[in-house]
């Protein structure tokens, strides 16, 4: 989330949504839940899971409607940043799905193609640089490793950052000199390899994602997250509800929320927490506003946790995670201009909220 770098008063009339961190504690609700036929422990922390779940969702839908800030009365809301509820819904995300996926070819090697030229960077402003230097949108069928390595390099002798600091991007084992060159090297070896056929005849998202585990330097958090950015094009018919992985940042939300997992795996946490939901929000007397009609997936609540992670060094300093942080290090900044959003066309959503070949410039 995007927001103004201190702690935001609300007007009056403007939205207020306080989480439990006045100086007088919230009531404690359970501290165990049955999961089938184990026993699991949660902390403090778990209720909180679900009041910033509301609280972040409800501020997105501020920012959607166009509605002026302050959207919160939470101060840590206010002053940090914190991804959306819907992974989707990030500015990162909504690149990918409306300026990559659905603007060019949706020919299978064309849109696998752009999804990973685009998330291997992961920087919306290479992307664009690349466009902008090639003259037209990149594409398998005018690819050339000569032009894409020099317009990178060039950027780098600039001083400007190719890829985003958002995930650590192991090098792939091509030998050549520059980790960018690498890159363009592994996506090389996936096309040349068939990988785009593979993708469209897998139905579910574990397979894509073993696909990609395939691939060198690809580990499973990044295997995850790619089969994901996959299953938002009209490639392949996998789903975000199927199949998750968890990643640092989820772990360490987890490990604050649950004492005690009872031998559960991240993963059948996470699904837990999706099968459940509805029950939490009510039981908490919360309401979620869903994206228009669609509820959060396997990849949202994972996403959840890793932002929780992230909020409780500042509502629960005492509370331990995996991860040994104590600050949130980057402020709350405006964006400017207004949010057009765009969601996949088979999420079903309303048609001015979903992209499309018309939407995107396509033929």
């Amino acid at each position: 989330m995007k927001g103004r770098g201190r702690a935001a008063q609300p007007a009056a009339g403007q939205l207020a949504l306080p989480l439990g961190l006045a100086p007088a504690p919230a009531p404690r609700g359970p501290t165990e839940f049955r999961v089938g036929g184990r026993t699991v422990h949660v902390s403090a922390c778990f209720d909180t899971f679900w009041q910033f779940a509301a609280a972040r969702q409800r501020i997105f839908h501020c920012r959607a409607a166009g509605t002026p800030p302050p959207w919160t009365a939470d101060p840590v809301l206010a002053r940090y940043k914190f991804t959306n509820v819907y992974r989707a819904a990030d500015r990162t995300s909504q690149h990918l799905i409306s300026a990559v996926i659905y603007a060019g070819s949706q020919d299978p090697d064309e849109v696998v193609f752009r999804v990973l030229l685009f998330k291997l960077f992961n920087r919306i402003e290479t992307w664009e640089l690349l466009a902008g230097q090639l003259g037209e949108t990149p594409s398998w069928a005018g690819y050339s490793f000569a032009a894409y390595s020099r317009i990178l390099e060039g950027a780098i002798r600039r001083g400007e950052p190719v890829y985003s600091a958002a995930y650590i991007m192991p090098t792939p084992p091509f030998g050549a000199r520059r980790k960018h060159d690498n890159h363009l090297r592994l996506i090389e070896y996936a096309m040349a390899g068939g990988l785009p056929a593979r993708i469209a005849a897998g139905g579910h998202l574990r397979s894509v994602y073993e696909q990609l585990l395939a691939l060198p330097s690809i580990g499973p958090f990044l295997a995850c997250q790619y089969a994901v950015d996959l299953a938002y094009s009209p490639v392949t018919r996998a789903d975000e509800s199927q199949f998750i992985v968890a990643g640092p940042g989820a772990l360490d939300g987890i490990a604050k929320c649950f004492t005690d997992t009872g031998g559960l795996t991240a993963a059948d946490i996470i699904a837990w927490m999706q099968d459940t939901s509805h029950d939490h929000f009510a039981r908490l007397g919360l309401d979620f506003a869903d994206l228009w009609g669609r509820w959060p997936t396997l990849i949202d609540w994972q996403n959840v946790f890793c932002e929780v992670g992230k909020y409780t060094r500042v509502s629960h300093p005492h509370i331990p995670g995996t991860a040994g942080r104590t600050r949130i290090k980057q402020q709350f900044r405006q964006a400017p201009g207004a949010i057009s959003y765009r969601f996949p066309p088979k999420w079903g959503l309303p048609a001015e909220r979903t992209a499309g070949p018309a939407e995107a410039g396509n033929p």
